[in-house]
């Protein structure tokens, strides 16, 4: 099969089309997935650029978001048959026979879920690790509850994107951080009340004015940083910051958090698939079940703003690492 190789580590020029061996099943709750399209992610770009988790199983294939068909499948998979169609965030952190720059994908069943009816296999293959991140930073790391506020750093990104949804469905309110009025439109068409372009405005005055001095319930970093620190002034006492990115001490301090007894809380949804917690990859297989199910509904939208050819996933890395994308990028595979 025609599959994206990681030869090394360095630029997106590492990253060239060959053919390799099409995975096998091994396992009997296993699934072979023919792929039509793979989704991108900034994590992908940050193993390109420094090594994958698994440096001594080199060449890799990158990828953790997945949508296909189902073409075969192992003896002890009940939920699945040949020809289903579906999506999944499983591999591509650089453990071999795994990733979805790739023709071809075997998965353990309990990640997969059904594709939503109302998505391409792009968009479906785009969706899988936003959703996820979202679901687990918000309902679970952020406990957000019907009638909170909430502040989401850069709405128009890919995990912000669908955290503004997530967080409205669960009947919050929310205020988001964009860069430009092009961004503004989009988040206010996801169902944002509050969009803050942060070039033009203070974000934590505009919060304190919003929630009349109180600040949000929860806070909501998805850049890493110095917004980190920047979100701490924005929430109010005991409440709630949840951040996907590791803590830069360097560019900031925990004075005002400290100040205001908030809980901090550290999301990474690729957790489950580093430590093999069977239980915790299942509960990601439900959360795309639920998501389908909404996007079916007209509850949940993706924005795919960028596809690529497969033999084209260097150009893909290019634009990630320039910034500012809206919504997501995927690589199409093949057509159905």
């Amino acid at each position: 099969m025609q599959a994206i190789l990681m030869t090394e580590a360095g630029s997106p020029d590492v990253l060239t089309l060959q053919e390799i061996p099409q995975p096998t099943p091994t396992h009997p709750q296993q699934l072979l997935i023919r792929l039509h399209a793979a989704g991108v992610n900034p994590i992908d770009t940050k193993l390109r650029q420094r090594g994958t988790f698994y440096p001594d199983q080199m060449p890799a294939v990158l990828g953790c978001d997945g949508a296909g068909v189902v073409e075969a499948v192992g003896s002890g998979v009940t939920n699945f048959a040949p020809g289903d169609e579906v999506y999944f965030c499983a591999g591509g952190l650089g453990k071999q026979g795994t990733g979805n720059y790739a023709e071809y994908a075997v998965v353990e069943e309990h990640y997969v879920a059904p594709k939503p009816r109302s998505l391409s296999f792009a968009e479906a293959a785009a969706a899988p690790l936003v959703l996820i991140t979202a679901w687990e930073a918000l309902y679970d790391r952020g406990r957000l509850t019907a009638g909170q506020k909430v502040l989401i750093q850069a709405g128009a990104g890919g995990v912000g994107h669908v955290a503004i949804q997530l967080a409205k469905l669960k009947g919050a309110q929310v205020a988001t951080t964009v860069s430009s009025p092009d961004k503004e439109r989009l988040v206010r068409q996801l169902g944002a009340d509050l969009p803050i372009v942060y070039t033009q405005s203070s974000v934590s005055q505009v919060i304190e004015q919003w929630t009349e001095g109180k600040g949000v319930d929860l806070g909501f970093d998805t850049v890493g940083g110095k917004v980190f620190y920047e979100t701490f002034p924005c929430v109010k006492n005991y409440g709630d910051v949840v951040t996907l990115l590791e803590p830069n001490y360097q560019e900031g301090n925990l004075k005002v958090a400290r100040q205001r007894n908030h809980r901090i809380s550290l999301e990474l949804m690729l957790t489950p698939m580093l430590q093999g917690l069977v239980e915790a990859q299942r509960y990601h297989g439900e959360i795309l079940k639920q998501c389908s199910e909404w996007f079916d509904q007209g509850r949940l939208k993706l924005h795919l703003s960028q596809t690529f050819p497969l033999a084209e996933a260097s150009a893909a890395h290019h634009v990630i690492e320039k910034g500012s994308t809206m919504g997501k990028i995927a690589l199409m595979v093949s057509r159905p």
